[in-house]
């Protein structure tokens, strides 16, 4: 990124918010992190409060877009439902909430791990992983310091270790394609 951007992060839970601050941390000098939206702790589900918020948080974004460099960070979970499924979900919340899709011009990135970012941490540790199985938590959301490391080293060479993820290898493009633009 250029200029100094003002980005919003939206997702389901600490360990989405962790792993979002401490990639955007690795990814420059010009990027803050303006305000978290996270799912209250033990108040439902976390794709639903991202889904339910996420119309408003793209009103925002469009509001200030241009006075200040903004961007939207959106982190959600594919759970079973694939990444074009909660792609889809995303798109008809937004129209839902009033507002047009996310255009390809915009600095707005869906992060979506599938089935979820266990998944990808799981994948960093020097795990061959599928999108079906269910991965162990960290026993602190801070721990994915390394795992963030490791990753923002792949998405800058453009190559991540095969067999990779879909999901990651979707979430790298995102990143190149609406935050590095």
């Amino acid at each position: 990124m250029s200029r100094n951007v003002n980005i919003v992060i939206l997702c389901e839970d600490r360990q989405h918010e962790a792993f979002a601050r401490r990639f955007l941390a690795q990814a420059g000098k010009g990027l803050r992190v303006q305000r978290v939206e996270v799912n209250p702790k033990g108040r439902g589900s976390g794709e639903q409060f991202v889904r339910a918020r996420f119309a408003k948080e793209l009103a925002y974004y469009r509001q200030r877009q241009h006075r200040v460099e903004q961007a939207l960070v959106v982190v959600i979970d594919a759970d079973r439902r694939g990444i074009e499924e909660r792609v889809s979900q995303i798109d008809d919340a937004a129209t839902e909430g009033g507002q047009e899709r996310r255009r390809a011009d915009e600095r707005v990135a869906l992060f979506i791990p599938a089935r979820n970012i266990e998944t990808w941490l799981a994948y960093l540790d020097g795990q061959t992983v599928n999108e079906d199985d269910a991965y162990p938590r960290l026993e602190r959301e801070r721990d994915c310091q390394r795992h963030v490391e490791m990753l923002y080293e792949m998405c800058q060479h453009h190559s991540l270790r095969p067999p990779a993820p879909p999901s990651l290898e979707a979430a790298c493009a995102e990143y190149r394609d609406r935050l590095q633009a």
